[in-house]
């Protein structure tokens, strides 16, 4: 994958045409730009429950966008990642309406599971709350049977997001027939989504648990056969993301994102500081994506809350509050029981609201997460400084969907004119162009002032940002 900085975006909500519309895009509005995009699920269907990442067909590209042949061409111009959704799959699947007609007789039955695959000996109420859940309620939905009894299948997220069982043979044969699709479509780097729940063990957490660990090991070399690497998606304790880190090909930085608002908030880089001295460097950087803004990968350990976090505890609440105040409250009426599709550890909002849509706080954040170490990611509604979308929000009552605004050509056009969008493009060719990014990496903060550099060779790039002034400031220098 190359260091240059990855837009991430949906087809239908950037390219109103569909993939042959976003190859126009990346011909011309956006070439020379990016160096690689993700694509967020373009499977069918697009509009499900969550957005794609409930897919009733992984190997399909939904005809509504286009087709596989579009998507190769696409990784002729630009790097692509892809996800590989390996806990679920879609309730409206062929797969899992033929076990709900077929029963045990089914050939996908072993392909689900269900809480007596994982608990045959019954699940009592410590094995039950020891279960990390990532949104509230049971981790288990009943469902119908064609004979009229009801089966408990396990369902992470939603209802409509039937878990499978990786270790199956049919849960191979599954996320092998995906791999296979994406090596032979140009795909060069997956991005294993809520890798963390795959893998349930009784009296365990089910959630990132040794096996789990196998399970992606074995996924990763399958990648590798194939010519293509692994991205984790994992929320989790930062010392626990470090660990993980070390194990993968690349992790998600997700730390930073609340890191540099508390900064900026606060008025200190000092937290940062101390997360970018031991941060992953095999890491995407981002400050927003098309979930909310995550709390948890700062704070203390969800298990073991003596293992304290990033800032101090105290910080967390107000960091939340001022989320809120920084967006009008929009953020509030779209996060938590305020809506739809529940997180407990997320933030819905754009992180362009977050900072109260202030150009200058704006682009100063852009600049810390393109000198922080790994690869920059920017979010398709960031990167156009587009604001929270209520109108989508009251619209769907999805929490979510005040950061997945719907682009038209014309809108794309006349965001890219406004000034803000301008600099942060002059931001991202800077990124891109200079070879010392390749190099290594130094941190320092004194009186205020946070200084990173990158050196190659000869070649250094320094952004010191004063945060008593909350201001920035870039330097090349070339030794003599």
């Amino acid at each position: 994958m190359k260091n240059k900085v990855n837009l991430i975006t949906y087809v239908d909500r950037l390219a109103d045409g569909g993939l042959k519309e976003f190859i126009n895009l990346l011909n011309h509005e956006l070439k020379g730009i990016f160096g690689g995009v993700h694509l967020l699920p373009f499977f069918y269907p697009i509009d499900g429950e969550d957005a794609g990442f409930d897919p009733i067909d992984h190997t399909k590209v939904d005809h509504r966008l286009g087709d596989w042949g579009d998507i190769y061409a696409i990784s002729e111009l630009v790097d692509i990642t892809s996800d590989l959704i390996v806990n679920h799959i879609s309730a409206q699947s062929n797969q899992f309406l033929d076990v709900l007609k077929n029963g045990q007789s089914s050939e996908y039955t072993s392909l689900f599971l269900t809480k007596e695959t994982v608990f045959p000996n019954g699940l009592d109420s410590d094995q039950l709350k020891a279960i990390y859940r990532p949104r509230p309620g049971l981790p288990f939905s009943d469902k119908l049977m064609s004979d009229g009894t009801t089966t408990e299948f396990w369902t992470t997220f939603t209802s409509n997001q039937i878990d499978i069982d990786v270790y199956s043979e049919a849960g191979k044969t599954y996320l092998d027939s995906i791999l296979n699709t994406f090596a032979q479509s140009g795909i060069s780097l997956i991005r294993l989504d809520a890798a963390g729940y795959a893998v349930k063990k009784a009296g365990t957490s089910c959630f990132m648990i040794p096996e789990t660990f196998e399970f992606i090991d074995h996924l990763t070399t399958k990648a590798h056969d194939l010519g293509m690497e692994v991205l984790v998606e994992i929320h989790s304790y930062y010392k626990e993301q470090i660990e993980i880190a070390k194990k993968v090909d690349y992790v998600y930085d997700f730390a930073l994102p609340p890191l540099i608002l508390h900064a900026i908030y606060n008025h200190t880089g000092q937290y940062l500081k101390k997360w970018l001295d031991i941060s992953p460097r095999n890491a995407i950087t981002v400050l927003d994506t098309h979930d909310g803004i995550g709390v948890i990968d700062i704070g203390p350990h969800s298990l073991d809350k003596s293992l304290s976090g990033l800032i101090p505890d105290e910080d967390i609440n107000s960091l939340v509050e001022e989320m809120h105040t920084r967006t009008n409250n929009t953020s509030r009426l779209a996060t938590g029981e305020a809506a739809s599709n529940l997180d407990l550890y997320q933030v819905n909002t754009t992180y362009y609201d977050a900072l109260g849509q202030d150009d200058r706080l704006y682009l100063l954040a852009r600049a810390i997460q393109f000198f922080s170490p790994g690869i920059p990611q920017v979010y398709y509604q960031g990167f156009l400084a587009e604001p929270n979308d209520m109108d989508l929000l009251l619209n769907t009552g999805v929490g979510r969907d005040i950061n997945r605004h719907y682009f038209t050509k014309t809108s794309v056009s006349e965001a890219l004119d406004r000034p803000v969008v301008e600099e942060l493009i002059q931001l991202i060719k800077y990124r891109n162009g200079r070879k010392a990014f390749n190099g290594t990496f130094h941190c320092n903060y004194a009186g205020e002032k946070l200084t990173l550099q990158w050196t190659l060779d000869k070649e250094h790039e320094i952004l010191v940002v004063d945060f008593g002034q909350l201001s920035f400031n870039i330097n090349s220098v070339i030794d003599q």
